[in-house]
Formats: structure tokens, sequence, C-alpha cells
């Protein structure tokens, strides 16, 4: 990442998230959740200079799929062009800056065309109409192609990297390649979505994901298909952190009445037909991968105290052939759960704003809370986001 800039935390409250057991571990400081100068620099430095989800290809299929996102502080266009290629701009034109197309826009053209003065650029980049400028001495119009911004695609996601300089995308997932394969996430369909706005930093929805130390407080139907204390967490080698819960006895999958009106997917295993996996990949996407669908929350960070979630499922498409498939019995489970967790989210968002805040210790069933704390704390002092390491247990009493 450019420019190793440290965040404006007070480094001593940073040491203690960094130590070297469970027991010995506090959380982040309450600045990190509220203060605006922390969320600038993780704005250029944790989402500009990292790998950043922005969707799914399926979004941007066809040549021609033009679709605009806000990334950090930059505006960046991703293109299909004929070739069948993405490809990523800065969102700006060459001419006086105007966006191409507005952020959370998308629009299908064979041109990427300004709107302002009608500069119009090929899918590839290059300007190819300027009008007005024929009789412009020396305008070269192959001096001004769109500048590009680094996208990749993995699995059926697309991501951006706008600084340019982080680790290939293959070495920002690491293993958790090998881990959701199986589930062939880039064959799936996207059948259901809803877009939420959370007023909670980006950071609480992330760590309320990754433990369910509340799960018995405050998900009722979510403990009868799933006992909150069941599974395992996996090793890492990229920039993520996560591990597996079990379904119960009587439930095929995560449902209101644990009865899946989908297809099994056909590349698992039978332990993996009798498990949930949470992947939570760094900076802002978190994978839920059943026996029949594939979940993904998708964070935009919007301000310190607001967030805006895009939620989706994933189905094969031969789900459409089972009679009585019906999506929304994976989407009316999850969006009762997600409401539970939005409203605990805000609550503790506006405890951390509380004069009283402090940093406070960790549960055994929040390791993996911890993982990504330390994630977060080592580049807040780095500027450099690292693989988490494995951190010790609370030592047995």
């Amino acid at each position: 990442m450019a420019h190793r800039v440290p965040a404006p935390v007070d480094p001593e409250r940073l040491g203690a998230v960094l130590a070297p057991s469970l027991a010995e571990g506090r959380t982040l400081p309450p600045e990190a959740y509220v203060s605006p100068e922390v969320f600038a620099w993780e704005e250029e430095h944790l989402f500009g200079g990292t790998w950043v989800c922005l969707g799914r290809s399926e979004a941007l299929a066809r040549p021609g799929d033009q679709a605009a996102f806000r990334v950090g502080r930059d505006g960046v266009l991703v293109v299909r062009g004929e070739d069948g290629r993405l490809r990523g701009f800065f969102n700006a034109c060459r001419h006086r800056g105007h966006e191409l197309l507005p952020c959370g826009e998308s629009r299908n053209l064979r041109v990427i065309k300004c709107p302002y003065h009608a500069w119009s650029y090929a899918l590839d980049g290059r300007l190819v109409g300027a009008p007005r400028f024929a009789d412009v001495p020396g305008f070269d119009r192959s001096a001004y192609p769109l500048i590009a911004a680094r996208v990749a695609e993995w699995r059926g996601f697309v991501f951006a990297n706008p600084s340019g300089d982080a680790p290939d995308l293959a070495e920002w997932v690491g293993n958790l390649e090998e881990l959701v394969a199986p589930w062939e996430p880039e064959r799936l369909e996207t059948m259901a979505s809803h877009t939420y706005t959370v007023r909670a930093n980006w950071k609480v929805i992330v760590e309320n994901y990754h433990e369910c130390y509340h799960c018995s407080s405050i998900h009722p139907a979510l403990c009868r298909v799933t006992p909150p204390d069941s599974g395992e967490n996996f090793p890492h080698t990229g920039r993520w952190v996560g591990g597996s819960m079990v379904l119960a006895e009587h439930a095929e999958t995560m449902s209101l009445t644990g009865r899946s009106l989908g297809v099994r997917l056909p590349g698992l295993t039978a332990r993996q037909a009798r498990e949930v996996y949470y992947y939570g990949l760094f900076p802002n996407l978190l994978l839920s991968l059943h026996p029949d669908y594939v979940m993904f929350h998708r964070i935009e960070p919007l301000a310190p105290g607001e967030s805006r979630v895009e939620c989706g499922w994933l189905f094969p498409p031969e789900a459409r052939d089972r009679p009585g498939f019906d999506p929304g019995y994976a989407r009316e489970f999850w969006d009762l759960t997600n409401r539970e967790d939005w409203a605990a989210c805000e609550s503790v968002q506006r405890g951390l704003a509380s004069r009283g805040a402090r940093q406070g210790p960790f549960a055994r069933m929040e390791d993996e809370v911890a993982l990504f704390q330390r994630m977060v704390a080592r580049a807040y002092l780095e500027g450099d986001v690292p693989v988490p390491p494995q951190v010790r247990e609370v030592e047995p009493a």
C-alpha cells in the first residue's frame, strides 16, 4: 500500500488489541468506530488501498455493461469489453473531470460517454470522440485515454484496488479459494437481494458477523436450526477469517423451518452438506455458504456511524426446476436475522459514541472478532493489512 501512514489512533491502546493471547487481548478503542479522522484514514488506506468487493460479475456480464462505484475516496467505473474482459477506469472524464456515470448507476452502451461535453471512449478506454476539437492545433486523441483502475474477478465477484499496489487478488484471498471452490459461486445466480442502511460503523457489522456469542440472546430462530456454540475456525493464509457451524439434526439448511426448498449444491461432501460456513474477506465481503445456497453481505461505509449493506442470495440455476422452489425461504430467514443483527449493531454504535465507552475483553466465542481486530490494529499502526495471526485461546480455568 502506498504512503504507509499510521492511523490517528493512540498506539498504546492498539497494543492492547495485539496482545499475544485472547485472554490478554482487548477490543479496539472507541475512536476507531466514531472518529471522522479515523474514518477518513480507513477510506484512503483500508478501502482505497486493498481489494474491495464491488458486487457480482453477473451484473456486468454483457459487452457494454458499465457500473460506477465509490471505493474509498475514488470513483471507479467498471466496464465489460467487447473481448469479454472486465476493465476498470477512474470515473473522471479526461476533459474536465466530470463523472462518466453517477456512482451507484449502471447502463449498457457500446461506448463510454461523458454527459457533460459528450467526449466518448471505447470500452477499452481509448478516446474516440471529442466534439469540436478537430480544429484545435496539436490535439491528439491518443494522449487522452481514461486512467485505468485495477479491477479483478474472483468466483463471480468483482473487486477493485484503486491504489493499484495491493498484493495480487489470489494472494489476498489465499486458502479461502480452496474452501469456497466446492460451492462454485461463479456458477450461481442472484435470485433474491435486499439492501439495508445500518446506522453503525462497518467494523461493528463485520465483528457481529464473526461471533455467535450473541446468538442465544437475540436470534431464537437461528438457534433452532444451528447450535450457537458449534463448529470450528479455520487457519488462513489470506486476508480473511472465519469458520463453520453445524446444522441441527432436523435441519436441512438455514430457514425458518429448517427445510430446504432448493437443491443441494452438487460439489459438496456429506460433511459440507451438514454445516454452514461463514467467511469474512477483508475488508467488506461476508460469505455464508449453505448446503443449498450462498448468501453474501457486501458492506459500503458511508460515514463513521453509517453503512450500506447489500445482501444477496445465490442459487444454482437448476433450483428453478424443483417444484415449489422459491428463494424466499432463505431470504425470509436471513432478513429476520439481519434485522436482529442491525438493531444490535446500532445499539453498539450508540454505546461506543458515549464518553463512558472503553476497551473490553473477549470471550472464547469471540476469537474470530479478535483476529479481525488484530488485522485492523496492525493496519492502523503500519498502513498495511496483514494476514491475521492465530490467537492463543484463553487459558483453561
